[in-house]
């Protein structure tokens, strides 16, 4: 399976419902120093913004996110995304990313189903919903049982609470719409959105912290 580049300390959840809005938030986004994108596939709009992102932005790496299935995985593999998350884990999802190889965030709630992402060769984890589940705590008390396990928590987070969990020794990167807030896409303010990402790129996760794993 494919390693992750280092991926930031943040990862933005980006929902686009206009195609035509993909590159120039793309540029902001990169250009604040954000890299990887992940544009979710909850709209009809999400598989052309990232062919379009993949075209016209080399710079970023683009990837899909709230990947249910086999077949969203294969839609957005063709569309250029270049890793994928998902907001949990089944074995027919876990078949085709495995067969695939490109970097992947399985997304995780509980023990019993980080054991099962690690059965599968994934040591990089999506914890989600974060806030719901339990956050920090929860965190806390998987890195005795499972020390080789690293995570980015989805779900609740914002600049407000980012920095608590990046402080974390088991978290390498966090994810959150804050970075493309809807009104500021729509609004086209590009400029709110660099200073936003600049911020985002300035956050440091705990010394010791690594991608580094499977994926």
């Amino acid at each position: 399976m494919t390693t992750w580049t280092e991926p930031g300390p943040v990862m933005p959840v980006i929902v686009l419902d206009d195609p035509g809005l993909a590159v120039d938030l793309a540029h902001a986004l990169v250009a604040g120093g954000i890299r990887h994108l992940e544009v979710t596939l909850r709209t009809a709009a999400a598989l052309e913004s990232i062919r379009r992102i993949r075209d016209a932005v080399p710079q970023a790496l683009v990837g899909a996110g709230t990947v249910l299935d086999a077949g969203q995985w294969q839609q957005a593999c063709d569309a250029g995304a270049r890793f994928g998350v998902s907001p949990g884990w089944s074995p027919g999802l876990a078949a085709a990313v495995v067969a695939r190889g490109l970097p992947f965030l399985p997304g995780v709630a509980t023990a019993t189903e980080a054991m099962h992402a690690l059965g599968d060769g994934f040591t990089l984890l999506k914890l989600f919903p974060a806030e719901a589940v339990g956050g920090r705590a929860l965190l806390r008390a998987l890195h005795g049982p499972l020390p080789g396990l690293r995570f980015c928590p989805t779900g609740g987070i914002g600049a407000d609470n980012a920095p608590a969990y990046l402080a974390l020794p088991n978290v390498v990167c966090v994810g959150g719409s804050w970075l493309a807030p809807a009104d500021a896409v729509a609004a086209r303010d590009w400029a709110r959105i660099e200073a936003l990402a600049r911020n985002a790129a300035a956050l440091r996760p705990a010394p010791g912290a690594a991608a580094g794993g499977a994926a």
